[in-house]
């Protein structure tokens, strides 16, 4: 009976693919050996920010790998890990902010809210007084927001549509052109082009209504983007086939691209609902804000969460600046709610 021996994987050039392997312990021991090298240099260094400890640490790390790979797994593979750790150490230093900035809003805030806090307004509450709550920011916010979605999601879905089914030559170009031109339009410009127009040429009134067109603006742009990536993503083989199949354009879009699609468009849309809901330079250009609570935003001046948190956060008493914190947790949740009740509508609502 013969017995078959199975030789070592080689590559073409003759190199063994199959060499010694960095242990998991020994990284581990280089990433204990990194952090306590960062502490020592904490003690006699006058550092103390939590992102140059990450850095510093990081720094020892990667070279502690790079010389230990190099030892035992080869140049080769030692870059395949140096430029791993590098990745992963560059999306540390990214989330270090972004939790740093949730903790301070969840401390800060969550010793504010109550139920007290978001069924009441800031009517007749005096500069010291620890009363007053969001409830008529809160009832701006949301029909501002709904507005401004109201008109700029299908419109920018239309454009969309326009530019990848329809689209071909100078039209389309110019309005690529003009779409990336909206993208980098600071929020302040698009305030102050209602207040010119809207407000003084028009001769009309500050009210949610106006907020509301500021906001469209800026939503316009990351939503016919968003929305015309996914579209692209959409298999030609799904258009041909319905093609084939005798059913017209228009009806293939509805019935089956936009349907494909939809999660993607979704995402884009709650992008820009995201960015819209904290947007204040618009609204104290349009909006102006008021105390009471005012549901008709067709009429009058409205409030708002961004300009709630502005005005409080800008006066000098603790309570005023707690409420702002509150008011900034809030403004969070809701945003998280939002993205999740569309991702639900958007999961139910695609083609399987």
């Amino acid at each position: 009976m013969s017995t078959t021996t199975v030789a070592p994987a080689t590559s073409p050039g003759g190199i063994d693919l199959t060499g010694q392997k960095l242990p998991m312990t020994t990284l581990a021991a280089i990433g204990a050996g990194a952090v306590v090298a960062t502490i020592l240099l904490y003690v006699v260094a006058p550092i103390d920010s939590k992102i140059q400890f990450v850095l510093i640490a990081g720094s020892f790390y990667l070279i502690g790998q790079s010389v230990a790979s190099t030892m035992v797994e080869g140049s080769r593979k030692a870059v395949d890990r140096f430029v791993t750790t590098l990745v992963y150490l560059a999306f540390l230093l990214a989330l270090i902010p972004l939790v740093a900035v949730l903790a301070s809003v969840i401390a800060k805030g969550a010793q504010r809210i109550n139920y007290d806090f978001l069924t009441t307004s800031m009517r007749n509450i005096g500069a010291r007084d620890a009363g007053g709550g969001i409830y008529h920011a809160l009832i701006g916010t949301l029909e501002q927001i709904a507005l401004a979605s109201l008109f700029a999601v299908p419109f920018s879905m239309l454009v969309a549509i326009y530019l990848v089914e329809y689209g071909r030559g100078r039209i389309s170009r110019t309005i690529s052109f003009f779409v990336d031109v909206l993208t980098g339009l600071p929020s302040i410009i698009a305030g102050l082009f209602i207040l010119s127009f809207y407000l003084l040429a028009l001769g009309q009134k500050p009210s949610g209504f106006a907020g509301a067109l500021a906001l469209t603006i800026l939503m316009i742009p990351i939503v016919v983007r968003s929305t015309e990536e996914m579209l692209k993503l959409v298999p030609d083989d799904l258009r041909e086939a319905s093609y084939a199949l005798g059913i017209t354009r228009w009806r293939t879009i509805l019935k089956i691209v936009i349907p494909t699609a939809l999660p993607g468009i979704v995402t884009g849309v709650m992008l820009a609902v995201a960015r819209v809901a904290g947007e204040t330079a618009p609204l104290l250009l349009t909006v102006f804000g008021t105390d009471s609570i005012n549901f008709n935003p067709f009429s009058g001046p409205q409030s708002a969460l961004p300009l709630y948190i502005y005005a409080q956060a800008g006066a000098p008493q603790q309570v005023a600046v707690d409420r702002a914190w509150a008011a900034a947790l809030t403004l969070i949740v809701l945003v998280m709610l939002l993205n999740i009740i569309a991702r639900m509508v958007a999961r139910f609502a695609r083609v399987r």
